[in-house]
């Protein structure tokens, strides 16, 4: 565990169990779900970082330029392969100081994931705020489909209410897959009730979470951002990730990869994604 600390802002962070942060509070007011006690898995945690791809891609089989390739299933009893893989790997330190610490993970071809990867995550609190950088850079000898984001669960209490805007909203089946796209102006609503598995896309960068204890601002460079709650849940998860769900498939079906936020890298070409979470008590 490592413990970075400023300005009465405490994060917690576990680089053996995916690069995870188990926790951040705002003078003991938990930010994300946080605990103090181990966990036995990064989907256990306050956050964990997503790399090489965000959310979904169905029954984890990933179509690449003409190849399809079996993943693994890695959050049963779920048929997709979830996330990436970084959140099941152990991450090294590279190095560390009070309020800082830079994590790598270096990834070689397996049955999770067909191309080799490097990929550095950056955790800095700067005054009240949580700052984060993850970067991939691909090490496979072709092109490579590469994403990144984060997985942050925030706190829902009494009175939470989320504000962001954005230009449009992917629909979800049953199977937890986006179906179509519809125009939606983002989300400012209470959420208590608010039922929600989907990714926004034409997001601006800037999102809201507010109650009676805390105003939480989360800010990145990614412009779509996934949200998941519903009304049993005390967390809401606001997810900046660079391309929509299942975006690597839908390509290979047709899609427009820029449409949809997906990145080829070339043999030694890097992606990178900023993050930071902004933390004060309410006013």
């Amino acid at each position: 565990m490592i413990r970075l600390e400023s300005d009465g802002l405490v994060c917690e962070v576990e680089p053996q169990l995916g690069g995870c942060i188990a926790g951040l509070w705002l003078d003991d007011v938990p930010v994300l779900r946080s605990t103090r006690e181990p966990l036995a898995s990064a989907r256990q945690s306050g956050s964990y970082p997503l790399v090489p791809f965000s959310n979904r891609i169905a029954r984890a089989t990933l179509h690449w330029q003409g190849t399809s390739h079996p993943l693994v299933s890695n959050n049963a009893p779920e048929p997709h392969a979830i996330h990436g893989v970084g959140w099941q790997r152990p991450w090294a330190v590279l190095d560390s100081d009070d309020s800082f610490v830079m994590l790598a993970y270096e990834h070689a071809a397996d049955a999770a994931w067909p191309f080799a990867f490097d990929s550095s995550q950056v955790l800095r609190l700067r005054g009240n705020t949580l700052e984060l950088t993850l970067a991939l850079t691909n090490q496979s000898p072709g092109p490579a489909p590469a994403g990144l984001g984060w997985h942050p669960f925030f706190v829902k209490r009494a009175g939470s209410r989320i504000a962001f805007e954005a230009g449009g909203r992917w629909e979800m089946g049953p199977d937890k897959l986006p179906t179509t796209r519809r125009p939606a102006p983002g989300l400012q609503t209470d959420c208590a009730t608010l039922d929600v598995d989907h990714c926004f896309d034409g997001w601006n960068g800037v999102a809201h979470l507010r109650d009676e204890l805390l105003h939480t601002c989360i800010r990145s460079n990614l412009e779509r951002l996934v949200v998941f709650t519903d009304g049993k849940r005390d967390t809401i998860a606001i997810e900046p990730v660079s391309h929509v769900n299942n975006a690597i498939n839908l390509v290979a079906a047709g899609a427009d990869a820029g449409e949809l936020g997906l990145r080829t890298l070339r043999p030694g070409e890097t992606l990178t994604a900023q993050m930071s979470i902004e933390v004060e008590r309410a006013q």
